[in-house]
């Protein structure tokens, strides 16, 4: 039992340090981190790929770039 929760204790943080990376390419490619980015983040962390890139071009980020960053939101390194 101890090692299914501390096995899901691991995986946890890693989801939430995938946003900062995507953060990080939105602010590379010129754009301020807003919530609203943060959410479209977020989405890219739960796979909603579309979702994510949808809403980063709307906050501003150019197609590819948005892309680039909901691929690093999805795909942990």
């Amino acid at each position: 039992m101890t090692l299914v929760l501390g096995g899901a204790a691991l995986t946890a943080p890693a989801a939430q340090a995938d946003i900062p990376a995507c953060t990080n390419m939105v602010q590379q490619a010129g754009v301020g981190v807003t919530d609203a980015v943060t959410a479209a983040c977020t989405q890219g962390v739960h796979n909603d790929l579309r979702g994510c890139v949808n809403a980063l071009t709307q906050a501003g980020v150019a197609g590819g770039a948005a892309t680039g960053a909901c691929r690093m939101a999805a795909n942990p390194p």
